[in-house]
């Protein structure tokens, strides 16, 4: 526990010293976010705002994580060291952050809101998801346990699905493509998706705490869950969760810097990451729920355009169209949030129900 109050207080620290910071330096650069043109108006007035803010995420995330194992290690403390586990998803998500820094740096150079065409930006991921697929695979502890299972899970493996190990790099990477798309088009007001993936975050910090304290491999019983390293895992969620408060306080309406692809896509491979290493794939859905609702929004919105060139929504993602119905940005932000919310709630509670039941 006292770890991971470490890494969430020294990266919400970092965080919103490092922030302004580079509101300052972007804002130098002339590294302003373009408007879509489509959008709603008001958001006109948001043109010129720095944007890539999601270094400071990244960035804050990895200090809390490597600050708490400093000074556990200078404290001779008993808990355990940095972990394969830990160190995949932190560098997934600092993979597809480079994925999105390279998007948001070509588009700011080419003063448009395009940067990676659709097959640059995919072949990174899908990069990503293949390398930390074949990682995850590897690497077991002296229980034999790997950070990823070739099993697909819900709250556990289910041992009557398995992907197999060429099934599951697949599977890795249409779940790295899906989170990183899903918080990509939710990040489209000021603190709507740093909100709810703070939200994410929270959960999964006690779901990894609570799998660390009824881990198999400290004491076999009912109910009890085999993944390799949750204390550390629950560490990198805090220290996320962290980065991304400390960059709402700058982020919130109205912004004075946006995270970007760089942020968006970052927070997308993390919680795919945390989702796969803790066994919880299809749960995620779950919590996640209003990213998963966003994201079908665009593919609905697209099929019946195509079909019947009439659009389902006044613009998507699903956001935009309460916002040209007239409701006030924050209003749509913080009812937003008040789902997500709910989303992760009952995530959680079908976690601990499973366990009860299983217990």
């Amino acid at each position: 526990m006292k770890g991971i109050l470490i890494a969430a207080g020294a990266a919400l620290v970092v965080s919103i010293l490092f922030t302004p910071y580079l509101i300052k330096l972007f804002s130098k650069q002339g590294f302003g976010q373009e408007i879509r043109d489509e959008g709603p108006k008001g958001h006109k007035s948001k043109r010129g705002t720095p944007t890539m803010g999601g270094v400071a995420i990244v960035a804050a995330a990895w200090a809390g994580y490597l600050i708490t194992h400093l000074i556990s290690w200078l404290t001779s403390d008993n808990a355990e060291g940095i972990s394969i586990s830990g160190l995949l998803v932190l560098g997934l998500m600092t993979a597809l952050g480079l994925v999105g820094f390279l998007d948001d740096f070509i588009g700011l150079r080419r003063a448009r809101n395009l940067g990676l065409n659709k097959t640059g930006k995919t072949i990174g991921l899908v990069l990503a998801g293949v390398a930390f697929g074949l990682l995850a695979m590897n690497f077991p502890n002296r229980s034999g346990i790997t950070p990823a299972s070739t099993n697909l899970s819900f709250i556990r493996d289910i041992s009557i699905i398995p992907l197999g190990a060429i099934g599951f790099v697949i599977f890795a990477v249409l779940a790295v493509q899906a989170w990183s798309n899903a918080v990509n088009f939710t990040d489209g007001l000021d603190g709507l998706a740093g909100g709810c993936s703070a939200l994410v975050l929270t959960t999964y910090i006690v779901i990894t705490f609570f799998q660390f304290s009824h881990s198999c491999t400290v004491g076999f019983a009912p109910g009890c869950f085999l993944v390799r390293d949750p204390q550390d895992l629950a560490i990198v969620a805090a220290g996320a969760l962290g980065a991304v408060g400390g960059f709402l306080w700058w982020n919130a309406a109205p912004a004075k810097i946006f995270m970007g692809d760089t942020g968006s896509l970052a927070l997308g491979g993390l919680v795919a990451g945390l989702s796969i290493v803790t066994r919880t794939e299809l749960l995620m859905i779950i919590i996640g729920g209003l990213f998963v609702v966003e994201i079908i929004t665009v593919v609905l919105q697209i099929a019946v355009f195509r079909t019947t060139r009439r659009r389902l929504f006044r613009m998507a993602p699903f956001h935009h169209h309460f916002e040209l119905a007239g409701w006030a940005e924050t209003t749509v932000i913080v009812r937003f949030w008040l789902l997500a919310a709910i989303c992760a709630l009952v995530g959680l509670s079908v976690f601990y129900t499973e366990w009860l039941s299983a217990a």
